[in-house]
């Protein structure tokens, strides 16, 4: 299975690198790190990379040992971080997003005692040494639908994602299922940004996110990582116009404009997988996160909801209602689709 994730940015790695010269910060115990984390890119702003950092330090922390982090910029500097941190010796090495589905397998196979963790993709077949997590998007895509139709004034939504895809329909196609459940009749948009830069482009997401704005749509479900933020300046544009966003808590971007957010618990996943690699659980696994397992989400079920800012709990009544829709799906009471499925 292979999925896209954006973000791209700078870190210089020299040629021959060792655990000392690898790109990023260090956190505990640098000399010899249970776990080192390494990023498809530079970290900098980029919640959905801090959090798998944040969650390899914390399983740190639970299970005994330090963590390092590597940042890298391309197949180059990845390449090169791997090296590095195989030369540290660590217990596992956790890589994020589908960048690294072709380097994990080379090196998994080259180094067969090394484990290995990929976040948000994996390449297939999955070596022994290798425990995969990927995330249920449509589930808490769907719950997003929920929420746009019972906001929805116009009974017209729209998705704007990078890429059209079926790794993207997975949210724009859930968000327009959830809707449904709503009020059937609801008119649905999908915008894709498409191009070389289709996950950091937020001027042309602006303009799309502009085009179903004009066209009616008063909800618009952001889905172009870096671009997002160019929509939830869209959704400024025009009164009554609410956006969503994904993979963190994107509230605070747009105070009162941004609802809700479909959010991936990297934490929860990295903790699970470092756990099963320390209990001796075989590898060669993938394992699917969704609202059951408690690694895909929605802000406003989450803990600290109260503290996000997002625009949903002004709405007890609907904050219920997709309460009640993700235990329907939990359940087995209601099936929410995947493209391909």
């Amino acid at each position: 299975m292979r999925t896209t994730r954006w973000f791209a940015g700078f870190c210089a790695v020299a040629a021959v690198v060792t655990a000392a010269t690898a790109c990023g910060g260090s956190t505990a115990d640098t000399d010899s790190p249970a776990f080192v984390y390494i990023t498809n890119a530079p970290i900098g702003q980029n919640e959905f990379l801090q959090l798998g950092r944040t969650g390899t330090e914390a399983a740190a922390a639970a299970l005994g040992g330090g963590a390092r982090t590597y940042e890298s910029k391309d197949e180059q500097s990845r390449r090169a971080n791997i090296e590095a941190a195989i030369a540290a010796g660590p217990e596992a090495i956790v890589l994020i997003t589908y960048e690294f589905d072709d380097l994990v397998v080379e090196y998994a196979e080259q180094y067969p005692d090394q484990q290995f963790v990929l976040i948000d993709s994996c390449p297939d077949p999955i070596p022994e040494n290798l425990r995969c997590g990927t995330f249920q998007e449509h589930e808490a895509s769907y719950l997003l639908g929920v929420e746009a139709a019972l906001l929805s004034r116009s009974g017209h939504i729209a998705t704007v994602a990078a890429r059209d895809s079926p790794f993207f329909h997975r949210w724009s196609d859930a968000f327009a299922q959830g809707a449904r459940s709503v009020n059937p009749a609801i008119r649905d948009t999908q915008l894709f940004v498409g191009g070389d830069n289709a996950v950091g482009d937020p001027a042309r997401s602006k303009e799309l996110a502009l085009t179903a704005i004009h066209a009616g749509a008063d909800q618009v479900y952001a889905v172009t990582g870096g671009g997002n933020g160019g929509i939830f300046e869209a959704a400024g544009v025009r009164p009554g116009v609410s956006a969503y966003g994904v993979d963190v808590n994107q509230c605070p971007l747009a105070p009162g404009r941004i609802v809700d957010n479909a959010i991936k618990r990297i934490d929860t996943v990295v903790l699970d997988l470092l756990t099963a690699i320390r209990d001796g659980v075989p590898g060669g696994t993938a394992k699917a996160y969704g609202l059951a397992e408690g690694g895909s989400t929605v802000t406003s079920l989450t803990d600290d909801a109260a503290a996000s800012g997002c625009a949903v709990l002004g709405h007890p009544e609907i904050v219920a209602r997709v309460r009640q829709a993700r235990d329907d799906i939990v359940a087995g009471r209601v099936t929410v689709r995947a493209p391909g499925e």
